[in-house]
């Protein structure tokens, strides 16, 4: 069995693969990545193996429960891995001594920013909805539609140039007055060669025109133009989270290292379902604290 919705979840770091259940309307959860991260095992699917036998010998019925699918793994292989409910994945956890448990359950219940959530389950649907037809390639419109479908229902400015001036980590983006002026100039770069489209992300992302969900709204942006431009996009699981955001902040004075990062992350899947919805995964992961 494969499911058409996958997502990658980050628990401390660790992926934690889901694949949505449509029959019953629910995430399912992969028990390996669960098992390696309550019990640190270095080989959490023989561990799981361990714990099933003692389930069954206990007489309970939790390992029944498990459903198949064919999730992709490190070695870019599907493998059948048994998933569970976040209900029947609660139980796996109290049936698992770890000093991980409290945490990870709350982890699951909670699950991750109601905003951050909602506003990726709109990502996901953006590959399937008719925008990604419309939407302007390399424009500050095009930007704003992006934005503004991501974040339409969960911010009153959503697809909104700000009018207000913002920082972060004690560095100013645009002033406001000037935004406006910065980003005709910022639409007037040209977008042909990679070096030209990473300078104009950088630029953009220098300008940050909207007061919130910049960076998400951005490398949705970027990917569109090394599609159109080079029939290329970024697998943004190839990038590690703190490299990326050590080299956005350095590349204000020297982009040469995200160009770096960006280039050894290159593929030319750009048709890919998945590969799409493992940016999208990817993106949000780097906006969490």
């Amino acid at each position: 069995m494969m499911s058409e919705k996958i997502s990658i979840r980050f628990f401390n770091d660790q992926e934690v693969r889901a694949a949505w259940d449509n029959a019953n309307s629910r995430w399912l959860f992969s028990v390996v990545d669960v098992v390696a991260i309550l019990t640190e095992s270095k080989n959490p699917r023989n561990y799981w193996k361990v714990i099933k036998h003692r389930l069954n010998k206990e007489g309970n019925e939790l390992v029944t429960k498990c459903n198949q699918l064919k999730l992709l793994a490190a070695d870019g292989k599907r493998y059948l891995t048994d998933c569970l409910s976040q209900a029947d994945m609660l139980s796996l956890i109290d049936a698992t001594s770890s000093r991980h448990a409290m945490a990870f359950a709350k982890w699951l219940i909670t699950g991750d920013n109601q905003l951050d959530s909602k506003s990726r389950d709109k990502a996901y649907e953006l590959w399937d909805s008719s925008l990604m037809t419309t939407i302007e390639v390399g424009t500050v419109k095009g930007l704003q539609q992006i934005h503004s479908y991501l974040f339409g229902g969960l911010y009153d400015f959503a697809g909104q140039i700000r009018t207000k001036n913002i920082a972060k980590g004690g560095f100013q983006f645009a002033m406001a007055q000037f935004l406006p002026a910065s980003l005709a100039t910022i639409e007037r770069m040209p977008e042909t060669t990679f070096d030209e489209i990473i300078d104009k992300y950088v630029e953009m992302n220098v300008a940050h025109p909207f007061m919130e969900g910049n960076g998400r709204s951005t490398r949705i942006w970027l990917d569109m133009m090394l599609k159109r431009s080079l029939k290329l996009c970024v697998d943004w699981s190839q990038i590690d989270k703190t490299q990326y955001m050590e080299a956005m902040v350095k590349s204000v004075s020297d982009s040469s290292t995200i160009k770096n990062l960006i280039k050894s992350a290159l593929t030319d899947r750009i048709d890919d379902r998945e590969m799409f919805m493992k940016g999208i995964d990817y993106s949000y992961y780097y906006e969490q604290e």
